[in-house]
């Protein structure tokens, strides 16, 4: 016998945190490793909260995060849920698309040789 709860509880589809997903999780995590390889990156923090997730990159552990990678979902039809914020708080980049958004800290690995 099956038995099927048909009461509607209220916010049952909003979910209580926002986080990562482990395609999205993928793409951060390739381009911390090269960053750390670089000797730029040090360690990282991930938080999950009510309207946002937020994936921070720290230099050293004891200090505040050089960027923060943060998905809002809220904004999806919008700016775009991803987005790139620096030290100060300002937004270097926002998007659709992790990927892209990302590219704006791959250009910390481009140097020159000489």
């Amino acid at each position: 016998m099956s038995f099927q709860n048909t009461a509607s509880f209220p916010g049952a589809g909003i979910p209580e945190q926002v986080s990562f997903d482990r395609k999205e999780l993928s793409v951060i995590l390739s381009l911390y490793g090269r960053m750390v390889a670089a000797g730029e990156w040090r360690d990282y923090g991930i938080s999950s909260l009510r309207e946002c997730a937020v994936f921070s990159v720290f230099r050293r552990t004891a200090e505040h995060p050089l960027y923060r990678i943060e998905k809002r979902p809220k904004l999806r039809n919008r700016q775009g849920q991803y987005s790139v914020v620096g030290i100060d708080g300002q937004i270097l980049k926002r998007g659709h698309d992790l990927k892209t958004v990302l590219r704006v800290l791959e250009r910390k690995l481009i140097r020159a040789v000489d």
